[in-house]
């Protein structure tokens, strides 16, 4: 025993104190034993083995982005789709004589999806990339507010007395309110009138319109719901308007989600270029588009519909191509990914993804309502986006909320939104899931398997109810929103 000790103590006295170097284990070393900077940068450098671990496990504290069944955007790509985007992240998009290839590369895209949304071949259209479909929304609305101040002075139209107006449904991305603020615009909402039909009344959007209209804002897919405002009504009753109207209304469809699903999928479906007043149409490439957050396209059909004055050539970029873009200096590596989805998938491709993805949808709505517990509001045929409320005997029997139901299945991983309808409707809480490429009709049947358990834990349990007092004093659920 004293042999032993005796050795031990020995080889204590041998340890030396040693800097850290290629080989001091990462979770070994100095910089492990300290906190990261919170204020302010650190004074010394670091082994970059080491900086990659302690940076990326700071990832860890996110939420899955596989089981966030409320975003819209993408969460995943092949590996050959990241590869592309690797090697073309530092170009940069706005050099169009550096990077006159990716300059090439988006026009490819904007013929690929002018062509999907039918544009006619007779007019002169034009497109672009933007920074998702929410730069696309801003473009499309500037491109109105412009056209109509240059028609309205030219029609005598004091364009001085009044704001002019933009007209939307109150199932809105909050883009649009942004976009009226930001450009001092008089946002004219249409309430939602009907439960069981959550969309624009088309009645009602041309009851509003006046001399200082720019447009009207159809959407397909509304962020809420996932339903459709019905353009082609609309189109017609424009049309009507239009020919005794002083300055006629465009309209500009807002397609973030139903852009690059419906073509594939529904392209009989008229909602596009092939309606007379749809002048402008924006989506995002990065939700139906199969690309990661990012990128967003709109288009115009003609270049009459996009006013001179939004349309810049910058010579010191060495070129004198035209830019509409309002940001400036962006990877073009976004681009890259949209045309490798293009290339890779085709339209055989696109549509077999697609129709999965709506098969996934249908099985998880089915499900869902098999509960007996909640209304169907969308159950996926239009879009892949699922949308309920708990039915008025669930309301009454449970003591427990949707937004009780969202934080248990947080306990599992899986991130569903609940939160108020707009308009007309704020009464109303419901959920939605956005079904995605990547989501399996294993997985979906995991999550059913989860949803049931929360709803068992949640009847087993004594739970207060979260609460809070809206603005107009009334108690409302708590809830987030996507």
């Amino acid at each position: 025993m004293l042999h032993k000790k005796s050795n031990i103590k020995k080889d204590e006295e041998k340890f030396v104190f040693r800097a850290d170097s290629s080989s001091t284990p990462i979770f070994g070393s100095h910089e492990s034993d300290v906190l990261l900077p919170r204020d302010k940068i650190g004074q010394k450098m670091m082994d970059p083995r080491i900086a990659y671990q302690l940076v990326s496990d700071e990832m860890m504290h996110d939420g899955n982005p596989r089981y966030n069944l409320c975003t819209f955007v993408q969460t995943y790509m092949e590996e050959e789709a990241r590869k592309i985007m690797l090697d073309s992240m530092a170009t940069n998009a706005i050099d169009k004589s550096e990077y006159p290839q990716t300059t090439e590369i988006e026009k490819r895209c904007v013929n690929i999806i002018a062509n999907l949304w039918n544009a006619n071949h007779q007019e002169d259209f034009m497109g672009t990339s933007t920074v998702g479909s929410s730069e696309a929304c801003m473009l499309g609305g500037m491109a109105m507010k412009f056209r109509w101040r240059k028609r309205a002075q030219a029609l005598g139209i004091d364009t001085t007395k009044q704001k002019p107006n933009l007209i939307v449904g109150s199932g809105y991305q909050v883009v649009w309110e942004k976009f009226c603020v930001y450009w001092d615009i008089e946002m004219r909402e249409v309430p939602m009138t009907d439960i069981n039909d959550l969309t624009m009344n088309p009645q009602k959007a041309i009851a509003l319109c006046d001399d200082y209209t720019i447009g009207i804002v159809p959407i397909m897919g509304i962020t809420y719901t996932g339903m459709f405002d019905d353009i082609v009504t609309l189109d017609k009753l424009l049309s009507q308007y239009n020919k005794s109207a002083k300055i006629s209304v465009p309209i500009h469809v807002d397609a973030a989600s139903g852009g690059l699903y419906l073509p594939f999928i529904n392209p009989d479906l008229t909602w596009d270029f092939r309606l007379k007043n749809v002048v402008s149409i924006s989506t995002s490439g990065h939700k139906y588009g199969l690309i990661y957050p990012g990128i967003g396209w709109v288009m115009w059909r003609d270049k009459q519909f996009l006013p001179d004055e939004l349309v810049f050539e910058v010579a010191y970029l060495g070129d004198f191509e035209p830019t509409f873009q309002i940001n400036f200096s962006r990877s073009g590596s976004q681009i890259w990914a949209q045309y490798y989805c293009f290339v890779r998938w085709g339209f055989e491709g696109y549509k077999a993804i697609h129709e999965r993805t709506r098969d996934v949808g249908l099985f998880l709505a089915k499900g869902i309502k098999s509960l007996g517990l909640f209304d169907m509001i969308n159950e996926g045929q239009n879009i892949p986006i699922i949308c309920w409320t708990m039915n008025h005997r669930a309301q009454q029997e449970k003591h427990w909320d949707l937004y009780d139901l969202a934080d248990r299945l947080r306990f599992n991983g899986w991130q569903v939104p609940a939160y108020p309808l707009p308009a007309n409707f704020k009464d109303v809480s419901v959920m939605r899931i956005v079904v995605r490429a990547d989501q399996s009709m294993e997985q979906m049947s995991l999550f059913l398997k989860d949803l049931k358990q929360a709803i068992k834990e949640l009847d087993a349990t004594n739970l207060v109810s979260h609460k809070r007092q809206s603005q107009e004093g009334k108690i409302v659920p708590v809830g987030y929103t996507h």
